[in-house]
């Protein structure tokens, strides 16, 4: 069995599932970080986090690649290392980097640093005729300004490398669009200490339903596992409200998505790599949003486990190993699965969620998970303020987001108003 390298993850569902695959898979794993109580103190109050069971913790700079790769180079004469993973967007080129160093299965350098970079992805595509939004990279007000005029409102404005829909605000007009970027430069170094590329990604606003292709790539192939579909909210902000799998699209759609995802995947070159293409389904056809190198977050894959019994953080543990990954379709009872996410509704101290038990109760519910009491609160702009979520499967037909969106009704949060200071008095 396999000894892997994990350097960094998220600390959301897939830092939990990636130990899982590892384990169930028969390996083992070693935890490389720049900063254990990031994962202390992400993990339960009964239990310690997935990823502090590794058989090894070791602490680096995981921010400086330079100094990480010769580093590593030295531990992997110890620990001898069969392959190296994240599930962390903001590490997985130093991730591709260091498997290339090693050399251990992995995608190309190059190809991981550009899908990580929204600007360069547009670019590459467009260079490939995958279509696309109209866009725009500068790397001031100014020429964004001037690039606005050219593009047309309302359009979109993006950071090129933050995840999770941080920044990303549609805008109607130059004073917004000034707004936003002032917004961008006020926001210099992300959440894990690194500094942000001073570049401003400008594009067309797309129009029609969002979804996303599941790929895993070996070999020289890309196998699409499945297509998700996507709900979106809290404009100007573009938050992920749900999402079903598998979605209810027509054959010839279906087919037209998933083959703009695989001709995506191909141009940037990605291989050996678990990928979450994100797609809008316009009247003009299905156009790129985004390619992600690596699992579906938001829970994305336990919808398809749930559905078709393919674990895609095993497989992206597979190809990190250079195996064969197991897409076997397998009868679950399972036609539809879907997850709907808990939105605050005002702000101040989380007090309580009512309704979770009557909704915990209901049948074909998978998961309900809240956030605990004593959460500060304030009105969600990415998807990092989630207050929970509820998972449901429908044995029928493509009924769970349905049953999941009206389950969501049920779950009312409750807060304590934050106490206003004294007011000054002459």
């Amino acid at each position: 069995m396999g000894h892997l390298l994990v350097v960094e993850s998220w600390v959301g569902s897939m830092s939990r599932l990636l130990p899982r695959a590892i384990g169930e898979g028969g390996h083992t794993f070693s935890f490389l970080t720049r900063d254990l109580h990031h994962y202390l103190r992400a993990a339960p109050a009964d239990e310690p986090h997935p990823l502090l069971g590794a058989r090894n913790i070791v602490t680096a700079d995981t921010n400086d690649t330079d100094t990480l790769l010769p580093f590593v180079e030295r531990l992997h004469e110890v620990l001898a290392f069969d392959g190296v993973v994240s599930s962390c967007d903001y590490y997985l080129p130093a991730v591709a980097r260091t498997a290339e160093r090693l050399g251990l299965p992995g995608p190309a350098p190059e190809a991981v640093g550009n899908a990580c970079r929204k600007d360069r992805t547009r670019q590459v595509l467009a260079a490939a005729g995958v279509a696309g939004p109209r866009f725009a990279v500068r790397s001031d007000t100014a020429g964004a300004l001037e690039a606005a005029r050219d593009i047309g409102y309302p359009l979109v404005v993006k950071p090129v490398d933050l995840c999770a829909g941080m920044l990303v605000r549609r805008v109607n007009d130059a004073h917004e669009l000034e707004r936003a970027c002032r917004a961008l430069a006020e926001f210099p170094v992300n959440a894990r200490g690194q500094r942000r590329a001073p570049v401003l990604l400008l594009e067309e606003l797309l129009t029609g339903p969002e979804i996303s292709v599941e790929t895993v790539s070996h070999g020289g192939a890309t196998h699409v596992v499945g297509i998700t579909d996507k709900s979106i909210g809290g404009a100007p902000s573009f938050i992920e409200t749900g999402h079903m799998f598998p979605a209810g699209l027509a054959p010839d759609l279906a087919q037209e998505a998933a083959e703009s995802a695989v001709r995506a995947v191909g141009a940037l070159g990605l291989d050996h790599v678990v990928c979450h293409t994100e797609l809008k389904l316009t009247p003009a056809g299905p156009r790129l949003i985004e390619v992600n190198p690596r699992p579906a977050g938001n829970r994305i894959t336990e919808l398809v486990r749930h559905v078709t019994g393919v674990d895609l953080a095993a497989a992206c543990v597979d190809v990190a190993l250079g195996r064969e990954p197991d897409l076997t379709v397998r009868p679950t009872g399972v036609r539809s699965a879907a997850i709907a996410f808990l939105l605050p509704d005002g702000a101040g101290t989380l007090t309580g969620i009512d309704g979770a038990e009557q909704v915990r109760a209901r049948p074909g519910v998978l998961e309900l998970t809240l956030a605990e009491p004593g959460r500060t609160v304030a009105p969600a702009t990415s998807n990092n303020e989630y207050l929970g979520h509820v998972m449901t499967a429908d044995t029928e037909g493509g009924g769970a987001r349905a049953a999941a969106e009206h389950l969501l009704t049920g779950l009312r949060p409750s807060y304590a108003c934050p106490e206003l200071p004294a007011a000054v008095t002459a």
